[in-house]
């Protein structure tokens, strides 16, 4: 039986944060933080990171104002998952990320993570939120 894996994305200007479960969807892992230097760029090495590690569905993070509505950031991260799930061939899931940049930096302090470091992994820690916050809203 072939097993399809999840993927998180946290998107951004200058960075993407990007998380994976394992193989039986039961553990979200942080990966990797990608310099994000163009769309087109961007989407050719997400692309290519979905079909290696077999991901059929991605949970990006959407940038809701507080209020809950969407904005101008929201319709550029909505237009890109878009363009990613039509190339990939795989169904992306917009979900709320309001809080995941703090949630990952209390985190990271919590552990002791100096702040220099703190900013080279907090997107890809940000992913495995939006990623997790996904698959437990699946359990549900």
């Amino acid at each position: 039986m072939q097993t399809h894996r999840k993927m998180g994305v946290d998107y951004g200007d200058k960075r993407i944060g990007i998380a994976f479960t394992d193989p039986l969807n039961i553990i979200c892992s942080p990966y990797e933080v990608y310099l994000n230097i163009g769309e087109a760029d961007a989407l050719n090495h997400l692309d290519k990171l979905i079909k290696e590690n077999n991901v059929d569905e991605v949970a990006m993070g959407l940038p809701l104002n507080m209020d809950g509505s969407e904005g101008e950031r929201a319709a550029l991260h909505r237009a890109f998952g878009e363009k990613l799930a039509q190339i990939s061939n795989v169904k992306v899931h917009f979900i709320d990320e309001r809080l995941t940049s703090a949630e990952a930096e209390e985190f990271l302090i919590q552990s002791g993570v100096r702040r220099e470091k703190r900013k080279e992994i907090i997107d890809k820690i940000a992913a495995q939120i939006i990623l997790q916050s996904f698959m437990n809203s699946r359990k549900k």
